[in-house]
């Protein structure tokens, strides 16, 4: 153990001496209205990321996401699996990254509202033009309950990516979007203003009629606007979880649109879920994984009586395990009993897990980090580190 322990601090120590120089930038020209100068660094820390142009520009409607997504597990994974879609049809090695720039909030906020009716349009005063909402009208007949069973709110969110390239005289221009739909699988409502919250559970075969739906009159929309004309675009479809959750949700369809092409022709399907550890869920669908889970649980438990709990949370692509993040609250009494439980727990992913599950392990305590453990596919030393 003191062996991988201490290869591991080297290691730091050498990356931290051989930071990534910024020195070797390049000053490009921005391509759209404004014109500014704009630059790409040169260093880019893996392949599987996007170099993004600085200095950075937020996007329009950057904030909205924390309000209109359940939670924070909903957030990152709607944002980086949009990235991580991107890179089917827009190449890290050609493109670089930049937070939507065209549609901004009031954009998005409309479009996230219901349909009107002309009745409802006149009632607040809005031209048949500004009725641009792509959830269900409510007609507002009939008892609350029913109104928001038969017509519940589908689309939660839109999220914009620009992906850009280098011409020839050194501008950057853009060359590709990538737009995300979250869509809810639980309808909340209130029957009154500040008062109880109450749910609808939505059928995930209707949200993905809906989703789709959406999709190509969000197609349509962008077409019109200049700056997407005649871009390829991709359009994906998320489906976020309940408030409660402790797991993400999942992306389950794409399509990609070539330059110019407007209708959608089909959907590429993506088989994609995350599961909590343990559940009953887990045991059902995945009972091999969820068996090596429960006898590194059982083996910490038995060791430490300061355990207070660990949770996983499994990323499955198909039936494969690709990625699974343990985290471990503890109770400490001092460093040296944190770097020993850090050791022993290492051992235990070594002896409980086969080695092609990558897997990431979090060692916290009321203080905060205590550690951090990974171990990639196929590695036999995990990487150790111990915050101080």
């Amino acid at each position: 153990m003191k062996k991988w322990l201490s290869v591991a601090i080297a290691v730091m120590v050498l990356l931290s001496g051989c930071a990534p120089s910024f020195k070797k930038q390049e000053e490009i020209i921005s391509g759209d209205e404004k014109k500014q100068k704009a630059i790409i660094p040169h260093y880019q820390i893996s392949k599987n990321y996007y170099k993004n142009i600085l200095p950075f520009r937020p996007g329009k409607a950057r904030g909205m996401v924390v309000s209109n997504i359940n939670t924070r597990y909903d957030i990152v994974e709607f944002e980086t699996g949009l990235m991580r879609i991107a890179q089917e049809n827009f190449s890290p090695e050609k493109y670089l990254f930049q937070e939507g720039q065209y549609l901004d909030e009031k954009t998005i906020s409309s479009w996230l509202k219901r349909k009107y009716t002309d009745s409802q349009l006149k009632e607040k005063k809005l031209k048949p033009s500004e009725n641009l909402g792509l959830n269900p009208i409510d007609d507002e007949k009939g008892s609350i309950e029913d109104r928001n069973k038969n017509n519940p709110i589908y689309l939660a969110h839109i999220m914009e990516h620009n992906y850009l390239m280098k011409s020839d005289d050194q501008k950057i221009l853009l060359k590709g979007a990538v737009i995300g739909l979250a869509l809810n699988s639980i309808h909340y409502y209130q029957k009154e203003k500040y008062g109880a919250t109450f749910d609808v559970e939505l059928s995930q075969k209707k949200v993905e009629e809906e989703g789709k739906k959406i999709a190509q009159e969000v197609a349509n929309r962008l077409r019109e606007r200049k700056e997407f004309k005649s871009i390829p675009i991709t359009i994906a479809l998320f489906q976020q979880e309940g408030s409660n959750s402790v797991v993400p949700g999942h992306f389950f369809a794409y399509t990609h649109l070539d330059s110019g092409q407007v209708n959608i022709n089909g959907w590429e399907k993506m088989d994609e879920r995350y599961y909590l550890f343990p559940s009953p869920e887990a045991e059902k669908d995945h009972r091999d994984d969820i068996t090596y889970f429960f006898n590194f649980k059982q083996d910490v438990e038995k060791y430490f009586q300061n355990y207070n709990g660990v949770i996983g949370r499994a990323f499955y692509k198909g039936d494969q395990l690709s990625d699974l993040k343990i985290e471990i609250p503890i109770q400490f009494y001092g460093k040296a009993e944190s770097i020993g439980f850090t050791q022993f727990v290492t051992g235990l992913i070594l002896e409980h897990f086969p080695a092609y599950i990558p897997i990431e392990v979090s060692i916290t305590s009321v203080n905060g980090p205590e550690a951090l453990i990974v171990k990639k596919q196929n590695e036999k030393e995990p990487f150790v580190h111990i915050y101080h």
